[in-house]
């Protein structure tokens, strides 16, 4: 896999082993399944705004920093589309999770503990509708379908995260369940769901926490904050008519935190 960064008005024809496009800000990372020298050169005597900055090659695995084999969190099953796992109890429910190039394949201490939280909620409260802010590659929208939520909001800014994320939930046969949207978090906050799972950037979360939206979840569960960073949301849910049911850090580095409007 090679993945290129570029200006983010860049023009690419189609091309069968052009994997995706990852934009951050006024940067784009492109990935392919096979060396693309040529493609490149191409595409940035083409794209007259667009400068190469660095080229990389490595397997799929070490882009994920790991193998991507099937793993069990709660009463789910999480395999890869190339290598489903036997079930082997009854309890468990098999997702099928293709990360694609998105970065993370649910290991992530963040990604365990709010689909962990997501799990045990379902299984003792009345939770109908769940909104998936950030929703990366659908691990969590699925997640919640599949454990009982009859209606789930997955939206991401970024198109790829987009993709990734509704071929997941056509791998799962769940679309009659999840709708997945391009689009900020602010501009759903204030849609109704029972709960909201927001695993993001600290950037947007101390917006979102502040919007009238949020306070009217019944439920809420915040993820993706390093130390210094949950601090400050904590202390901004003070002044709020919140509680707190649990807050885990089990590395010590980051933060996912549980709660209910009063």
């Amino acid at each position: 896999m090679e993945g290129v960064i570029a200006s983010n008005d860049i023009q690419l024809n189609n091309n069968h082993y052009f994997l995706g496009n990852w934009i951050e800000q006024e940067s784009s990372f492109l990935f392919f399944s096979f060396p693309a020298d040529e493609l490149v050169k191409s595409t940035l005597a083409n794209n007259k705004h667009a400068k190469l900055i660095d080229m990389y090659e490595m397997t799929y695995e070490q882009w994920h920093g790991d193998k991507i084999e099937p793993y069990t969190i709660g009463n789910l099953l999480i395999s890869p589309p190339w290598n489903k796992a036997a079930i082997e109890n009854n309890r468990l429910k098999q997702m099928i999770l293709d990360p694609g190039v998105v970065f993370g394949t649910g290991k992530h201490t963040t990604t365990e503990d709010c689909l962990a939280m997501l799990n045990n909620l379902l299984e003792k409260e009345n939770i109908s509708s769940v909104m998936d802010i950030g929703s990366g590659t659908g691990l969590l929208s699925v997640g919640a379908a599949m454990l009982g939520a009859k209606k789930v909001l997955a939206c991401d800014f970024n198109f790829l995260a987009v993709k990734t994320t509704l071929n997941n939930v056509r791998l799962n046969s769940l679309e009659d369940k999840i709708l997945v949207a391009q689009a900020k978090g602010e501009e759903f906050i204030n849609l109704y769901s029972d709960i909201i799972v927001a695993n993001i950037h600290y950037d947007v979360m101390k917006d979102i926490i502040e919007e009238k939206g949020f306070l009217e979840k019944k439920w809420f569960i915040l993820s993706g904050l390093l130390r210094t960073q949950t601090k400050t949301i904590l202390s901004s849910l003070e002044g709020k008519p919140v509680t707190i049911i649990e807050h885990r850090c089990p590395d010590g580095i980051w933060n996912t935190i549980l709660g209910r409007a009063d």
